[in-house]
């Protein structure tokens, strides 16, 4: 015997027009608020329409209007701080504006990226807020662009692409960072990051900086020290060793983001050494556990959650058609000191 229970059949606008007793043409005017309809049908349509627990149909209505009211978000690693924060930055501001919102977490894989694109344009989202994985692989992005559909790139830039962009312009932050490190005295500063700079404009502006402050140091940029691709925190962890091993070992480590910054953080302290007695730290991003290890760590923090309720206040303006032109805005990462950077020891002595 089957005891599961039947789906339930969904209401349709014919159904409402039964039984308020008007037209299909009216009761589609009335749900829709759309048209020339008394008020005296209107309320007999809302009334039938509660009664029989109706839904609209959103693909039917997206069909018809040319419009979901639904926007899609495609995330690198939503695991990642910042781009939680970011994301609660669109969804406040979507919300407050009468959009949905889909969320598609890419893992930072290129294909799954691509893969979500096309799902979210099959879902007839008005628009996309992009953080690409790759600044090369860009067809699918050229694809939305084509499509009419507005695009806002979130954080990371891709060359060529003629569309609105919210980011930071890291190379000057690098810079002022790198430079306070060497006159601190650090010579061998590191680097550890998931990307690489030749895939992440964020990652290649970092390196900028940091290149630019050692040329003007007069002081050779340490290439030893540099660590892309650790995408794991087995990976990171195993770097900072390699870099805390080395006969000419870093005395500063600096991390790409808040979640390398924790493995980072554990492999200091897995290895007996103290921040920055033994080695000073600074990360990009401001992550809450940042402010509470002993000591707190000074970090370069970004405007994170203004960044994509910027990108969603775009986004919407473009799909609206209040936004003639393009838009780029650069936000400011700033430098906050606390406590993690001090002159470098030497451990061997």
């Amino acid at each position: 015997m089957n005891t599961a229970p039947s789906r339930r059949r969904d209401v349709t606008v014919a159904d409402v027009a039964r039984a308020a007793k008007v037209s299909k043409a009216q009761t589609a005017r009335a749900l829709g608020n759309y048209g020339a309809v008394s008020e005296e049908v209107r309320l007999r349509v809302l009334a039938a329409a509660e009664a029989l627990e109706y839904y609209p149909n959103e693909l039917a209505r997206s069909m018809n209007t040319g419009r979901s009211h639904t926007i899609g978000v495609v995330m690198g690693d939503i695991e990642n701080p910042h781009f939680s924060l970011a994301m609660r930055g669109i969804s406040n501001v979507a919300k407050a504006r009468g959009f949905d919102v889909i969320l598609v977490n890419t893992g930072e894989d290129q294909a799954a990226e691509i893969d979500a694109v096309k799902v979210l344009l099959d879902k007839r989202v008005d628009g996309l807020i992009v953080a690409p994985a790759s600044c090369r692989e860009t067809q699918h992005l050229h694809r939305i662009h084509k499509s009419g559909r507005p695009v806002i790139l979130l954080d990371r830039k891709v060359h060529g692409l003629e569309t609105d962009m919210i980011a930071v312009d890291m190379t000057e932050i690098s810079y002022q960072a790198t430079t306070e490190l060497l006159s601190a005295g650090h010579r061998r500063i590191a680097f550890i990051s998931t990307g690489r700079p030749t895939e992440s404009s964020q990652i290649a502006e970092r390196v900028e900086g940091m290149r630019r402050a050692f040329d003007e140091a007069d002081v050779v940029f340490c290439e030893d020290l540099v660590r892309f691709d650790a995408g794991s925190p087995t990976q990171i962890m195993a770097a900072v060793g390699e870099i805390l091993n080395s006969p000419h070992a870093a005395t500063a480590i600096v991390a790409s983001d808040g979640l390398v910054g924790l493995s980072v953080v554990e492999a200091i302290q897995a290895k007996n050494l103290h921040i920055p007695a033994d080695v000073s730290f600074l990360m990009y991003d401001d992550s809450p556990w940042a402010r509470v290890t002993c000591p707190p760590l000074t970090v370069i923090a970004q405007p994170v959650y203004e960044m994509g309720a910027a990108a969603a206040t775009a986004l919407i303006d473009r799909i609206k058609g209040t936004t003639p032109k393009r838009t780029v805005s650069t936000f400011t990462a700033d430098l906050i000191r606390r406590g993690s950077v001090a002159a470098p020891v030497s451990r061997q002595a």
